[in-house]
């Protein structure tokens, strides 16, 4: 052995000079590798947030906040052309060069670059209002606006100057979308029109535009105020309520009588493909249809065993149906106005707070506060939702409640609906990317449905290792909130991949879970306009938990809860099989 390894000792001396006299080109074709693909990042994101204003809006950028994106065919094409030529580039950088780092950076950008691609042929903006938003309610950017200055306000009136060009060019693609066949469903384009009348005003000062103009900061003189507000009259007189009277006439004679009367994605051209690009979007995996189905069937009987033992420690005396009426109708499980449903809001938040040091090391720094949905979209949007704050962090993230019909709203959903899109959930895991060390920015505000959704869904279980179900109507809000995720399963591919009506589908979820009428009808007809999202939240909380039991298994008494849910939340938001790989490196390292 020794006298072979003295004769090799010239072959191995050779080999060591070599790699010392090739490391240098290495580290060089590394450097330049890496170099083109921070540019491209750098270079891309620069061309989103232009062309995408409102975008930049909402991620503090406050560059463009005198004007709306481009809507133009022409606009849109230009966009269109430059994906792909972006793409093209991506796939000419040398992926093996790059550190693993960069590598991950470089999958994640592909991987949404190559389904931007692949969207286009499908023209999603032939269709660009839903009943859940778009020109009609655009005005809902005030939310996030700063208004501190008078170049605030002065960025605000600019636009708002614009919107009769951004009116127009919605009414040109919706008539491209009439002659293409893509039309939405008449069912969610009936509640449209109340919303466009909503913008239709006598007096300019009840616009949902001159909202910035009724409260002024201190810093801004009566005499820089009247001007302000004296220009955003006129403007909502002269501009905004004749392109809204313009947008009306079009849409209510010309466009709602021409929505189709089908519900399923299937039914739009080239609608199974598309269907199958959006359930493979919105869940990174390539299931099927029928796969995510059946997952949907075993996860609603599942969750029902456990609904039915909740049940029985409460003493009800009934059928899971009558328990589910009970749920939904008794009023000691509702407030009673919505300020009263707002302040409980805000006290579970303020109760979940304390508790986040039993699942994470890692508190993200950005605050985050309780604010009700706008009364202009509330009757026809969700139960609640999370708004990310700025990237620069000039604006906090805000989960917003929706307070509409607070007889509606039932007491025993609110802690897990608060995990979920409050903390630990969404603030959690979007404030944790803002944070991410040396990432591109594409990284820190990242959007897979899968994870972000994903992450939320599990986060509304953490409230178990967190102590916060100890009231059985808690818990069984918890499996409600469950149950729902897992009916959409059902329901979105029941709709959209095998015919189901739009009864049908209100009608199971009636029957397996007992949320209220309204959100139910509402939850159905968000899954008619937005084919496909729905299922990403089930796929991605089953594939964390999943990661989570392989952990615990695999490292026995080594593994730290803390640990394991820091780890997921240290990738940002990433495709599910991207964030496999990393908890199993990170498995096989701590297990060494």
């Amino acid at each position: 052995m020794f006298r072979t390894l003295m004769r090799r000792l010239p072959q191995l001396a050779a080999a060591a000079a070599f790699a010392l006299a090739l490391a240098p080109a290495v580290q060089a074709q590394q450097r330049t590798a890496s170099q083109s693909l921070h540019q491209l990042f750098d270079e891309e994101w620069e061309r989103n947030l232009r062309e995408n204003p409102v975008s930049a809006s909402y991620q503090g950028d406050k560059r463009y906040n005198d004007r709306w994106g481009d809507a133009s065919l022409a606009a849109i094409e230009a966009s269109a052309a430059a994906d792909r030529a972006a793409l093209a580039r991506a796939k000419a950088i040398d992926r093996a060069a790059l550190s693993p780092a960069d590598q991950l950076n470089y999958d994640t950008w592909v991987w949404l670059q190559e389904k931007a691609v692949q969207r286009q042929k499908f023209r999603p903006y032939l269709q660009p209002l839903s009943h859940q938003g778009g020109v009609q309610s655009i005005d809902g950017i005030t939310e996030i606006l700063p208004f501190a200055t008078v170049r605030d306000y002065q960025d605000w009136l600019r636009r708002m100057d614009a919107l009769p060009l951004l009116v127009e060019q919605n009414i040109a693609l919706m008539r491209e979308g009439m002659k293409a066949g893509s039309m939405p469903p008449k069912v969610l384009m009936q509640r449209v029109p109340r919303q466009i009348a909503g913008q239709i005003v006598d007096d300019p000062t009840s616009s949902p535009f001159y909202g910035p103009f009724r409260k002024f900061p201190d810093s801004l003189t009566p005499a820089e105020r009247a001007p302000l507000e004296a220009q955003a009259r006129r403007t909502i007189s002269e501009r905004i309520v004749p392109a809204y009277r313009t947008l009306q006439a079009f849409f209510n004679d010309e466009y709602l009588p021409h929505a189709r009367d089908s519900i399923a994605a299937a039914d739009l051209p080239d609608g199974k493909a598309y269907y199958d690009f959006l359930a493979a979007y919105n869940t990174t995996t390539d299931l099927s249809a029928g796969q995510i189905h059946e997952i949907g069937l075993k996860e609603v009987a599942r969750i029902r065993a456990a609904m039915e033992k909740i049940k029985a420690e409460v003493g009800f005396q009934g059928s899971l149906g009558e328990f589910f009426t009970h749920l939904r109708t008794d009023p000691k499980f509702f407030h009673k106005t919505p300020e009263a449903l707002l302040v409980a809001y805000r006290d579970i938040s303020k109760r979940i707070d304390p508790e986040l040091v039993k699942i994470s090391r890692t508190i993200p720094r950005q605050p985050y506060g309780v604010r009700p949905i706008p009364d202009t979209i509330a009757p026809d949007t969700t139960t609640a939702y999370y708004q990310g704050g700025a990237a620069d962090g000039s604006r906090a993230g805000f989960y917003y409640v929706n307070l509409y019909r607070p007889e509606m709203r039932p007491i025993w959903e609110m802690m897990p609906l608060s995990l979920h899109e409050a903390v630990p959930g969404h603030h959690f895991q979007f404030a944790r990317s803002l944070e991410l060390p040396d990432a591109p920015m594409f990284r820190k505000t990242a959007y897979f449905v899968a994870y972000s959704e994903g992450w939320g869904l599990y986060a509304e279980q953490l409230g178990f290792d967190m102590g916060l179900y100890e009231d059985p109507y808690d818990r069984m809000g918890q499996l409600a909130y469950e149950m729902w995720r897992a009916v959409r399963l059902v329901v979105d591919t029941g709709m959209h991949a095998k015919g189901w009506s739009r009864e049908r589908a209100i009608a199971y979820f009636k029957e397996n879970a007992p949320k209220t009428d309204q959100d139910i009808v509402n939850e159905i007809d968000r899954y008619i306009g937005d084919p496909g999202q729905a299922l990403a939240y089930k796929i991605g909380q089953m594939k964390i938990s999943e990661l989570r039991a392989r952990a615990r298994e695999r490292l026995g008494e080594r593994f730290d809860l803390r640990e394991f849910n820091d780890e997921v939340l240290s990738t940002g938001s990433v495709p599910l099989a991207a964030l496999e790989r990393h908890m199993e490196a990170w498995m096989a390292g701590k297990g060494r």
